[in-house]
């Protein structure tokens, strides 16, 4: 069990690392932190609370995501689903935003970013699944 972990982890490290380099790099591409802001920020308000420090909000939204996706992927990447729990992942990233009442313009404002969401969930799975196929 602890290698589906530590293999899910990495992939939600692999996608976070690819996300922020094109983040930082490049225009017209997935912002998939602000959405991951915003909701984080959506949910601390039903406890009247919000994070309005920019990067201690960066910093918690980063983390719950690298968690929540580490388990995502520990559960679904390491078994024969790889593929497609990648390609669930990303049709949910661009897809779900909007449905929870949140701005999905960051990940969902153009075909371009959509595609590039859809790629970087992707490519966590295929990490994922290539880090427990060298463990296990």
């Amino acid at each position: 069990m602890y290698k589906k972990i530590i293999a899910g982890l990495g992939g939600a490290i692999a996608l976070n690392l690819l996300h922020e380099i094109v983040r930082n790099n490049f225009d017209n591409v997935p912002e998939v932190n602000k959405v991951g802001e915003e909701a984080l920020n959506k949910s601390l308000e039903t406890v009247d609370m919000k994070i309005t420090d920019k990067d201690q909000l960066y910093a918690a939204t980063l983390a719950g995501d690298v968690i929540s996706n580490g388990i995502y992927y520990a559960a679904t990447a390491t078994s024969g689903f790889n593929l497609v729990s990648g390609v669930a992942a990303g049709v949910g990233a661009v897809m779900l935003p909007e449905k929870m009442g949140l701005d999905d313009s960051p990940v969902a404002g153009s075909t371009q970013k959509k595609l590039m969401t859809v790629g970087y969930y992707l490519f966590g799975a295929v990490v994922t699944k290539l880090i427990y196929d060298k463990i296990k």
